[in-house]
């Protein structure tokens, strides 16, 4: 294996009882990579993250981790694995400094190595100034901040973080935000998150599960590249035919929206807009709107998952 490739999953698959949760999920993370891994509700993803932290055992297929096979020697796969859950493994009746002391522990840090380790994640992760509160007394930020504290004390080579910015306010999301891609230049990390924005703000790749298997993995410049992929909204107030808007240069495909409303797609690379309005001019279409339309991010989650839950629901 690529020393470089920190997580290698294989052929992953799931099952509970009949129904099947996951089906022959295979992806690699390399060094200094933030994943994002997205997915609907019931889609498989929180299934996955257990399976590759180790949480739950697949019914098929393996993950390496570091080049450690997790099935086959756990305890060494986990001693490269940093993980924080949707809801932070921390005691509240505890101080930063004594829990972090606790974890460093548990991780086998070397007693004279303890303290070294609670300083620098601390450091890390801004707890310098609130090692001696009690973390029950530390807003809902902070005590997120510890979370990742305990992920990172050892070092591990790759860090797995289920929804870390669920609950906070704008300001500590930013600051987590920050926390997670200079924790990036050192290990690889899986942001598992539902908040799309945080995604294109935090992550290097991205990927989309639904019905336990992955409909889309692309890299952050690729998915721009495909929300590029633009249209045009015309309102005219006499509309031709469909085939004589389509026929216009650059025009790929008309979607009809309601009586006079239209979106006309086409490639980003060609702009159909001024033969647009010289057609609407020259054949008295009376143009009342024409306004460029890009596809988000949530477009192309809704249009990835959609089908399938249709197609579920019929």
């Amino acid at each position: 294996m690529d020393t470089d490739t920190l997580i290698d999953v294989q052929h992953l698959t799931r099952f509970y009882g009949t129904h099947r949760a996951v089906h022959d999920l295979s992806f690699q993370v390399r060094r200094g990579e933030v994943l994002g891994f997205l997915g609907p509700n019931g889609a498989g993803k929180s299934t996955t993250m257990q399976m590759i932290t180790g949480n739950l055992a697949p019914s098929e297929g393996r993950v390496l981790i570091n080049g450690i096979d997790l099935l086959g020697e756990p305890l060494q796969a986990k001693a490269a694995l940093g993980y924080l859950p949707e809801q932070p493994p921390v005691y509240r009746e505890l101080t930063v400094d004594e829990y972090l002391t606790y974890c460093a522990r548990l991780n086998r840090i070397p007693g004279n190595r303890v303290h070294g380790a609670v300083e620098a994640a601390r450091a890390r992760c801004g707890l310098t100034d609130v090692g001696r509160r009690l973390i029950g007394n530390l807003s809902k930020g902070y005590q997120q901040r510890v979370g990742i504290a305990q992920a990172i004390i050892h070092q591990p080579a790759v860090v797995v973080l289920d929804e870390p910015t669920v609950g906070l306010d704008p300001i500590q999301i930013r600051e987590i935000r920050s926390l997670i891609r200079e924790l990036s230049a050192e290990h690889s990390v899986i942001l598992s998150t539902h908040i799309l924005p945080e995604v294109q703000a935090t992550c290097d790749r991205v990927q989309i599960i639904n019905q336990g298997e992955l409909v889309l993995t692309d890299s952050i410049d690729g998915l721009t590249r495909r929300m590029q992929h633009a249209a045009l909204r015309v309102v005219l107030r006499f509309p031709p035919a469909v085939d004589k808007l389509h026929a216009i240069d650059g025009v790929q495909e008309v979607e009809l929206l309601e009586e006079g409303r239209f979106r006309l797609h086409h490639a980003p690379e060609v702009n159909p807009a001024e033969a647009v309005a010289a057609a609407a001019v020259q054949h008295g279409w009376g143009l009342l709107e024409l306004t460029p339309e890009h596809a988000s991010l949530e477009d192309i989650f809704v249009q990835l998952t959609r089908n399938d839950v249709a197609e579920e629901a019929a």
